[in-house]
C-alpha cells in the first residue's frame, strides 16, 4: 500500500490556487439502465483493452492519495456492474486512516442489495444512489429499463449494512417536478438525505435536454411554499449547498451546475475507466495516464498529474439552449459523475 499518512505530507493544487483533494474514480462506462438525460439508447462502449485493470486503478488510485487526495468516490457508469470491484474497493479502503479520509460510491441501486455488505466490509460509510422518482411508471421511463421497487431494496439493504444513504435526484421539468415532497417524505421515513441536481449537457441523446431543464430555484419551489428551508454549515467534499427542512429531519443538497455555478471552490478532478484525466467536467481538455503507466510504470505519471493541475480551466462551458449541441461530445458515463 502506498499512501501518506500525514495530512500535511502532499498537496494537490491547481493553476488558479484551488486544492484539489477530491477524485473521482470511474470504473467502468457501462451501465444497467439507459437514463434518458444520460446515455442514448443504443450505446457503444469501450473495449476491454481500451479500459484500465482493477490493478490499474489501485495503483493510480494509490499513487493520488500518495500526492495529496484525500476523498475518492467510486463512480461509473454503474461501478457495481465492473467485475473486480470487490477487490478494488477492498484495496482502496484499505488507505482509509493512511492517507485517504473517505472512500464513497454512486450507483443506481440496481445491484446494491447484492454488493452493500461488501461495501460496508471495505470501508465504505455513505453511498449516493441516483433515484430521479418512486412512481414505478415514471422511474421506467426515465431510465428505459429499471424496476423502481429493486432500486428501493437496494437503499434498504444499505442501510441494513450501516451505510448512509443519500438519495440523488435530477429535476426533470415535465417528469419529477411535481415528486420533490413525495421523495423528501420519503428520505425522511427511510433514514436518508436528499441531494437535488440539475441536468448537464453532456453527450448527445435522443432528446432535446432543454425540454426537461429547470432551474432548481423553480423545481423547489413548491417546497418553498410549504415549508421553509434553512443554510446549514456542512460540507461533504462535493459541490453540494446544504439546508434543513422545516419540520423534517432530512437535510437537502442542491448542486447548481448551470443556474448558479460553483466553479470557484472546486476541488475534484475525474479519473477515467481509460485512464485519462479529465480537469473538469464540462470541458473536453485531458491527460492520458494509461500509456505512460503501461510504458514507464506508476513513477511515470507524476509528472503528468502535474500537467494536468496546471491545465485545470477556471469555470464550465455548460450551457442548455433549445436545440443546442451539448458541452462535450461525451456522456457523463464515459466520464463518471
Amino acid at each position: 500500500m502506498s499512501a501518506v499518512s500525514d495530512s500535511n505530507a502532499a498537496t494537490l493544487t491547481d493553476g488558479h490556487g484551488r486544492r484539489i483533494n477530491y477524485l473521482r474514480l470511474s470504473v467502468t462506462d457501462r451501465c444497467d439502465l439507459r437514463c434518458r438525460y444520460c446515455m442514448a439508447e443504443h450505446m457503444s462502449f469501450l473495449p476491454r483493452s481500451a479500459v484500465l485493470s482493477i490493478e490499474e486503478m489501485a495503483e493510480l488510485a494509490e499513487r493520488f492519495v500518495a500526492r495529496g487526495i484525500r476523498r475518492i468516490r467510486l463512480t461509473g457508469g454503474e461501478p457495481l456492474v465492473r467485475r473486480g470491484i470487490d477487490t478494488l474497493a477492498t484495496r482502496l479502503g484499505a488507505m482509509i486512516g493512511h492517507g485517504l479520509d473517505e472512500l464513497t460510491l454512486t450507483t443506481n441501486g440496481m445491484r446494491l442489495a447484492e454488493y452493500a455488505p461488501m461495501l460496508a466490509a471495505a470501508g465504505v460509510r455513505r453511498i449516493n444512489v441516483s433515484l430521479d422518482t418512486l412512481d414505478p411508471d415514471t422511474f421506467r421511463h426515465i431510465t428505459r429499463v429499471g424496476d423502481v421497487a429493486v432500486a428501493l431494496d437496494g437503499i434498504a439493504a444499505a442501510r441494513s449494512a450501516g451505510l448512509d444513504v443519500k438519495i440523488n435526484m435530477v429535476a426533470l421539468a415535465g417528469l419529477n417536478e411535481d415528486q420533490l415532497l413525495p421523495m423528501l417524505d420519503h428520505c425522511a421515513a427511510t433514514g436518508c438525505d436528499l441531494t437535488l441536481i440539475e441536468t448537464m449537457p453532456l453527450g448527445e441523446i435522443a432528446e432535446d435536454r432543454s425540454d426537461h431543464y429547470i432551474p432548481l430555484h423553480q423545481f423547489v419551489a413548491r417546497l418553498r411554499a410549504e415549508r421553509a428551508i434553512y443554510p446549514v454549515d456542512k460540507r461533504t467534499g462535493g459541490p453540494a449547498r446544504y439546508f434543513a427542512v422545516e419540520g423534517s429531519p432530512v437535510t437537502l443538497g442542491l448542486i447548481t451546475p448551470l443556474s448558479d455555478n460553483f466553479c470557484a471552490t472546486c476541488n475534484r478532478i475525474r479519473l477515467t475507466v481509460e485512464g485519462r484525466i479529465y480537469m473538469c467536467l464540462g470541458q473536453d481538455d485531458h491527460i492520458d495516464l494509461r500509456a505512460a503507466l503501461r510504458d514507464g510504470g506508476i513513477g511515470a505519471v507524476d509528472g503528468l498529474i502535474d500537467r494536468a493541475l496546471a491545465g485545470k480551466p477556471r469555470a464550465h462551458d455548460f450551457h442548455i439552449e433549445r436545440e443546442s449541441k451539448p458541452a462535450v461530445a461525451r456522456h457523463m458515463s464515459a466520464t463518471g459523475g
